[in-house]
């Protein structure tokens, strides 16, 4: 997949205001801090297109991204959504705002018939985390499909990276019968940056394939 152009639309402060062009929708989500803003970057190849900052809590809406695309250099273009979603976890903000976050994420999780995949990135320096483990068991709970993005890759030493990613599934082996697909990434050195952007190709063929023509 090659991309073409990618350009902000809109935020929505709920899944009611979302968009209702009947695309196929990428949503990205994770803890706080885990490096979503500068991976969607590395994915569409542009710097600044998702705001990147050191302060935990700044996606605060429901960010639209038009992405046009070819499966190959001058192939046809087609046309689908990246979501940028407010992260979960540590936030520097009240327990009001933090409960407005979680009813507005939830609700688009549930809600949104557009909703192809959801990318769950997770930080892959570290151990397995218990508010990752959690929210993935709700969506399980919640029928939401999902994969795995481990980001910042680059960060540690590759035997280091592979041992919490194996550990993460072994902890997830106690609650999940199947395990979902997975992508390990770095968005400074575009690691996953192809396999990414294949397994998106994968799902808009298959959702081709799905409706009538």
């Amino acid at each position: 997949m090659e991309i073409k152009s990618a350009a902000y639309l809109i935020s929505s402060p709920s899944h009611e205001n979302c968009p209702q062009k009947n695309l196929p929708e990428y949503a990205f989500i994770g803890r706080s801090n885990v490096g979503k803003s500068s991976l969607i970057n590395m994915i569409t190849g542009q710097k600044n297109l998702a705001k990147t900052s050191g302060t935990p809590g700044k996606t605060q809406l429901i960010n639209y991204f038009e992405i046009s695309s070819t499966k190959s250099k001058n192939g046809p273009k087609e046309s689908w959504w990246l979501v940028d979603l407010p992260g979960y976890g540590y936030a520097k903000r009240s327990l009001k705002d933090r409960r407005r976050w979680e009813q507005m994420i939830e609700g688009y999780l549930r809600k949104r018939a557009q909703l192809t995949q959801l990318m769950v990135l997770i930080d892959s320096r570290h151990e397995p985390q218990k508010i990752d483990l959690a929210f993935i068991n709700q969506l399980g709970a919640w029928q939401v499909p999902f994969v795995l993005v481990f980001t910042k890759s680059d960060k540690e030493k590759p035997k280091v990276v592979e041992r919490n990613v194996e550990a993460f599934f072994k902890a997830m082996r106690e609650t999940w019968q199947f395990l979902p697909r997975y992508f390990v990434t770095s968005a400074e050195k575009k690691i996953g940056r192809d396999e990414l952007l294949g397994f998106i190709a994968a799902c808009n063929d298959e959702i081709k394939g799905l409706t009538p023509q």
